[in-house]
């Protein structure tokens, strides 16, 4: 008989080596392997008999659902989900501590309980009546919203055989862990398991459950990645705790697209939704200000006017300073040096501040032209027309190119008041400034209008 061998797992990724490393072979993480104990002996899986009610049919003999999604009551939620919650779908809903995870989730579970659903909340982290009383300061009291505390995934098993729940809220999944399983909660194996057994509750009831995930220090959720391929939607709540504003965003959506957003802003009474987010990233000055241009982005199919803002100071320093927010720092130091090249511009003399209003982040090329027109205006000291937006791309050769989506930016343009917007069809940024300081002198110039 041969004996058993011992094997090293890595408690973050699940890889394992029949040695000891230091460092993963897997996920690169150094002091993380562990001795996982003797290899089990592998065994090799026959086949069984199959019952009736589970051999496989044709695609068009099984019959499709008369309602696919249920709303939960939050439309910007909704609009993420792709209308709503499917009956048996299994949703991960991640983010930083404290960003408002269980806040957003503890208001979709009232909307849920006060339209006749029964909903079953089960906290992991918080005790019941700590979460009685976030529920009292934000109005999310029904009679049809259960609460429970247990970390113990039999007793919530059993809890939802008791309560019969029409939606599940598990938070969080890292700290839920099987006694069947050796290890601590939030472990590889644990995780694994948790996420598995209420997974295939979920399949077998037609059962919605929503669970909460931790992430890591580098914002990945924290866990094997498995638990993000065994889950059927992976939404990330950001936003900086330092402002009100939140965002929800699907990276995984098995019953709808992926390119969606919805907007919240968190306030003393909890976390309320922003239908209209056009307001939030503008500034309220009402005389227009030199280095200021609106540039309108897009948040997956929603177009925002965002206004960028840029100073420029002097400087004597051997090597001036360029410091940005909101924006790619060497997508800004590109856009320097085609100004100085392509325009004639000197900037190398200057301290350079870019940043956007309201915290939101710009991660798209279609800015470009907005962060170039709010450096020119802040270079020569004069504000351009408040009336102006600007979308684009911009090249090293200075060409302004295309974006995605322009009709439906233009659209919103039109509908927030903006009388001109300069895109494309100045071709070059040398023609976009000069457009657009026009357009401020009130000079008659070929320039696209509503």
């Amino acid at each position: 008989m041969a004996r058993p061998t011992t094997s090293f797992r890595c408690t973050e990724c699940g890889w394992t080596t029949p040695k000891w490393a230091g460092r993963c072979g897997e996920c690169q993480q150094w002091g993380t392997v562990v001795e996982a104990g003797p290899a089990a002996v592998t065994q090799r899986t026959t086949s069984t008999l199959v019952a009736d009610a589970r051999v496989a049919r044709p695609i068009t003999q099984i019959a499709p659902r008369e309602q696919s999604h249920t709303p939960t009551g939050i439309g910007e939620f909704d609009r993420v989900l792709g209308g709503g919650v499917v009956p048996g779908a299994a949703i991960l809903l991640s983010g930083e501590p404290g960003v408002g995870k269980s806040t957003l989730l503890l208001e979709v579970a009232s909307r849920a309980a006060q339209s006749g659903q029964r909903v079953l909340y089960v906290s992991a982290e918080e005790s019941t009546a700590q979460v009685r009383l976030r529920a009292g300061r934000t109005g999310a009291l029904s009679d049809e919203l259960y609460l429970a505390s247990e970390t113990d995934l039999s007793v919530i098993l059993g809890q939802i055989d008791q309560v019969r729940p029409s939606l599940v809220i598990v938070d969080s999944v890292q700290t839920v862990a099987s006694p069947l399983i050796d290890g601590l909660a939030g472990g590889v194996a644990q995780v694994k398991e948790v996420a598995a057994t209420l997974i295939r509750v979920a399949k077998e009831r037609d059962l919605p459950v929503l669970l909460v995930g931790h992430v890591t220090k580098d914002g990945t959720i924290a866990g094997p990645r498995m638990l993000e391929h065994l889950v059927d939607v992976v939404c990330q709540f950001e936003g900086d705790r330092q402002t009100a504003l939140r965002f929800v965003r699907a990276h995984k959506n098995r019953f709808g697209p992926t390119d969606e957003v919805g907007c919240f802003e968190m306030t003393g009474e909890g976390i309320a939704e922003v239908a209209d987010p056009s307001v939030l990233f503008r500034s309220n000055a009402t005389v227009p200000v030199s280095g200021t241009c609106v540039a309108i982005a897009m948040e997956g199919r929603r177009a925002i006017p965002v206004e960028v803002q840029a100073l420029i100071v002097a400087s004597k320093a051997p090597q001036p300073r360029r410091v940005v927010n909101g924006v790619d720092s060497s997508r800004v130091a590109m856009l320097l040096a085609v100004l100085e090249r392509r325009c004639g511009m000197p900037l190398s003399e200057f301290d350079v501040y870019v940043s956007t209003v309201g915290g939101i982040r710009l991660t798209e090329p279609g800015a470009d032209l907005a962060i170039a027109l709010a450096i020119a205006s802040a270079r020569r000291e004069k504000a351009l027309d408040g009336h102006l937006a600007a979308i684009g791309e911009i090249s090293l050769a200075g060409e302004i190119r295309a974006v995605a989506g322009a009709p439906q930016r233009a659209a919103e343009a039109r509908r927030l008041g903006y009388r001109t917007l300069i895109d494309a069809g100045a071709v070059h940024v040398r023609e976009a400034v000069r457009l657009a300081f026009a357009s401020a002198r009130d000079e008659k110039v070929d320039v696209p209008e509503f």
